[in-house]
């Protein structure tokens, strides 16, 4: 099995205004590669994500930019390691400004909440028993 280090990209309007944001839900930020343009968001392990300045986003991409408020782009999914982090990070969120996007999905194997960061990027924070999910199948 191939092993990489994962960086998701994301645009945003306001960078001090998201990396605040994202503080307030306990991530951390590498500071040898975040600038005025960009933070490096630590997630966990070889996982990362960059918040980038929309003007800085756009020099990857050469295309425009969709409106997340508006239109899915992307979900960012964080598995947690039981049913009372998914809900304790999701009221943090909301608590930091995010807003609540769907109704929450309980099934007997899995707990998921969703909700959008201050661009409109959606995050989804799970726990995933997997031990009664093979008792499903």
């Amino acid at each position: 099995m191939i092993t990489m280090k994962v960086y998701v990209n994301l645009p945003v309007k306001n960078l001090e205004k998201s990396k605040e944001f994202f503080s307030k839900l306990n991530f951390e930020f590498n500071e040898k590669f975040t600038d005025e343009k960009c933070g490096c968001m630590i997630v966990g392990g070889d996982n990362y994500v960059m918040l980038l300045t929309e003007e800085f986003f756009r020099t990857f991409t050469g295309k425009e930019l969709s409106d997340a408020t508006k239109a899915t782009e992307v979900i960012v999914a964080l598995e947690v390691e039981n049913r009372e982090k998914v809900d304790e990070f999701f009221n943090k969120a909301i608590e930091a400004g995010a807003t609540k996007n769907v109704e929450p999905m309980q099934e007997k194997f899995m707990h998921q909440q969703n909700f959008q960061d201050l661009d409109g990027h959606i995050w989804e924070v799970f726990y995933m028993d997997e031990s009664a999910m093979s008792q499903n199948q």
